[in-house]
């Protein structure tokens, strides 16, 4: 879930990020350009299933509690089935490519290898996989705040989310909150590790 930092001097870094609680993972995502109408109700419904379900899987490190091997068969037998109907079910569809995003309540900054260039102001969905574990996307309507050139083959694109209803916004913040403990707890799992 965790990937390095990529630091980048822009102003749309600063209006996204800058003062907000901002992760920084790998997970399928893609920007498709163009209005369209984007029912936001199932996205916030996936968020908030997520968080009741890595309740009971204790996914955050601090929280994690012992599970028998009977609950452990049972989760692992859930995963499964959970990824083969996620599979069967975008069977027709595009799978989304994996990308290094910045993630805030602000939007997302997407580092991809695609060259397409996204003028400013032009509006559209991000669709992201919110957890690595769980075979379904959520969509997220946004404008393009900018787009340029980086480093090692990859482009930066800067999408601000746009009209998200008050109960999606506070699913993704509480999701948002969930990666950035998750993070800070894997952080000082290493390094305590590297110091023993």
């Amino acid at each position: 879930m965790g990937t390095s930092i990529i630091l980048v001097e822009h102003p749309a870094e600063h209006a996204l990020f800058d003062g907000a609680l901002t992760c920084d993972v790998v997970l399928p995502a893609r920007f498709d350009a163009g209005a369209r109408a984007v029912m936001q109700a199932p996205s916030e419904a996936l968020l908030k299933g997520l968080a009741v379900a890595e309740d009971v899987r204790g996914d955050d490190p601090e929280e994690r509690k012992e599970a028998t091997p009977s609950q452990q068969r049972i989760e692992a037998k859930l995963d499964l089935v959970l990824s083969l109907l996620g599979r069967l079910a975008r069977r027709h569809e595009d799978t989304l490519p994996v990308t290094a995003l910045r993630w805030s309540h602000r939007g997302v900054r997407l580092d991809t290898v695609s060259s397409a260039v996204h003028s400013a102001e032009a509006v559209g969905v991000v669709m992201l996989q919110p957890a690595a574990w769980l075979s379904d996307q959520i969509e997220l309507p946004v404008k393009v705040l900018d787009h340029v050139e980086g480093t090692h083959g990859l482009h930066h694109l800067w999408l601000q989310f746009e009209g998200l209803n008050a109960g999606l916004a506070e699913a993704m913040d509480r999701h948002l909150f969930r990666l950035h403990r998750r993070q800070v707890a894997e952080a000082r799992q290493q390094l305590h590790a590297t110091r023993t």
